[in-house]
């Protein structure tokens, strides 16, 4: 595999020593050949391991580096990734009507390269801010069309994230029993490809964990927790009519 395939495997394992010394090295060698692409992936790769460590101004500045290569080089197709992680900074940050815009922004530009399932990643992300700005109806919608091009295209990686999304809606309609139930469904979907979520979704799922854990007891979440991890990501959506 090519040092993107490899470095981002290795952070979706949980690696994050490896990859900002893949990075690092990466940084260096891109830099030497003139390679704004291979130096734009290692310093995304060094703001996504900033920000799952809890250091969001330091993983702004990373993507911002990594930005700024991008524009020098010209080509727009770079730019998406370190866009993608400043929607995600600003999300993460509770600034969520600037989240909805450059997730917009975001869209726009993955339209206009030709990419769908970073266009439907970006509308998961969009969905999130909806909620969080209290807008149910709209992340509720936004949520049914991405699990439908999902499950769809058999984008079998993008599964888990479907099943946060169905976690993250049940808690914020104050249904902890289905919540906890989605959080065991999306923890075997993650297990199942050998992953660990992204930061911003680790983020929402350890809220949820906690709402739920408070409304059922540790006993009572840990029962539903149990049958969701039984349950095809399919299944658990298969009378779900929101």
């Amino acid at each position: 595999m090519n040092f993107s395939a490899n470095v981002r495997a290795a952070f979706r394992r949980g690696e994050s020593d490896a990859v900002v010394r893949m990075s690092e090295a990466e940084i260096e060698r891109a830099q030497a050949a003139g390679d704004p692409a291979g130096e734009v992936e290692a310093r995304y790769s060094l703001a996504r391991v900033a920000i799952r460590g809890g250091d969001l101004p330091g993983g702004e500045a990373r993507a911002r580096e990594a930005l700024e290569v991008a524009l020098r080089s010209g080509d727009r197709g770079l730019e998406e990734r370190p866009r993608h992680v400043l929607a995600g900074v600003a999300r993460m940050s509770g600034d969520l009507l600037r989240a909805r815009g450059l997730y917009r922004e975001s869209i726009a530009l993955n339209e206009e390269l030709g990419r769908p399932e970073t266009v439907n990643s970006e509308y998961h992300n969009l969905a999130f801010c909806e909620l969080g700005l209290g807008n149910l109806d709209v992340a509720r919608k936004l949520f049914a069309e991405n699990r439908e091009r999902v499950f769809g295209n058999g984008w079998t990686d993008f599964v888990p994230y479907v099943c946060v999304a169905g976690a993250a809606l049940a808690s914020a309609e104050g249904d902890s029993t289905r919540a906890a139930r989605m959080i065991g469904v999306t923890d075997a979907a993650f297990a199942a490809l050998g992953q660990i979520p992204d930061p911003d979704d680790a983020a929402d799922l350890a809220k949820m964990r906690a709402a739920a854990i408070e409304a059922l007891g540790p006993a009572g979440f840990d029962e539903e927790y149990a049958k969701g991890q039984l349950l095809d990501p399919r299944a658990a959506f298969a009378d779900d009519q929101r």
